[in-house]
């Protein structure tokens, strides 16, 4: 009995320090998660802006055309898929690669017809294992991560559409709606959509012309709004880590009562035997 009070004290200490380690990190990703989210919210007004300079420029007159904006026949599709690189992140990924692979079966025959832009080392690994065609990947950022972190990739699946290499661009990722909700989305990139601008706009006079402007415009605007997603993607990993995190630590402390109760018990039962073991032996002596 000895020995098992013994290991149920040695588990009840394991799950304590298990707790602390949940805690901390629960705090430390929330803190975390604040500074995404306002690095989120201060790249929306650059975004908006620079939708509304091609939104004007592109919409201005029929003649004015740019690859970016013209749709063609699909034979094969580029995904820039944004994971994070470490677990502890609840069904973040999971949920993510779920969408990005029922997209893939659904939408294609085979392997040939698409290409895969990966960020984050689990989705790398999560593809790769399953033998996907993982073009260009980026590992290993931080948790504010900047543009220079994955302007190669970035740059190259845009390219890649600008010469023909890809008739469309889809960008895979978590949109943050709060800290324990968050939305996996395949989005259309490229090519984009020409769409009206709606209600009064500035008037802008283009030096040297529209067209050179939305042809310097165009690959920029395209990689602004991958940087958007994964800032994006980097709230709502954040925010998964804190709401598992939190969830490991309740989950602890309801173990560690558990384990309480069942320690008191089994102390209870053993000062039971000793004192029936003391009584029985004074009445043998008698």
């Amino acid at each position: 009995m000895a020995k098992g009070i013994r290991e149920i004290k040695r588990q009840i200490k394991s799950v304590q320090n298990t707790r602390q380690i949940t805690k901390a990190m629960e705090m430390v990703a929330s803190a975390k998660l604040r500074k995404a989210q306002e690095k989120a919210q201060a790249s929306r007004p650059y975004k908006e802006k620079l939708k509304e300079v091609v939104s004007s420029i592109a919409s201005g007159s029929e003649e004015i055309s740019h690859p970016m904006l013209v749709s063609r026949p699909v034979k094969r599709t580029a995904y820039i898929v944004i994971t994070s690189d470490g677990g502890l992140v609840g069904g973040y990924n999971a949920n993510l690669l779920r969408a990005v692979m029922d997209t893939l079966k659904a939408k294609h025959a085979s392997t040939e017809e698409y290409g895969l832009f990966v960020i984050g080392r689990k989705g790398r690994d999560y593809l790769s294992r399953r033998n996907q065609p993982v073009v260009h990947s980026v590992t290993d950022l931080s948790d504010s991560p900047k543009f220079s972190d994955i302007k190669s990739l970035a740059y190259s699946a845009v390219q890649g559409f600008e010469i023909g290499e890809y008739d469309e661009v889809f960008i895979c990722y978590s949109k943050f709606i709060n800290a324990i909700s968050q939305k996996p989305t395949v989005d259309r990139l490229l090519p984009f959509d020409k769409v009206e601008s709606e209600g009064a706009t500035a008037e802008y006079e283009y030096e040297p012309s529209p067209e050179r402007v939305l042809e310097m415009l165009l690959p920029k605007y395209a990689e602004t709004l991958i940087f958007s997603a994964l800032l994006e993607g980097k709230a709502s990993e954040l925010g998964a880590k804190m709401t598992a995190m939190g969830s490991a630590t309740k989950n602890a402390s309801e173990m560690i009562n558990q384990l309480t109760l069942t320690f008191n018990r089994a102390r209870q039962a053993a000062i039971t035997q000793e004192i029936t073991e003391i009584v029985a032996g004074a009445n043998a002596q008698s």
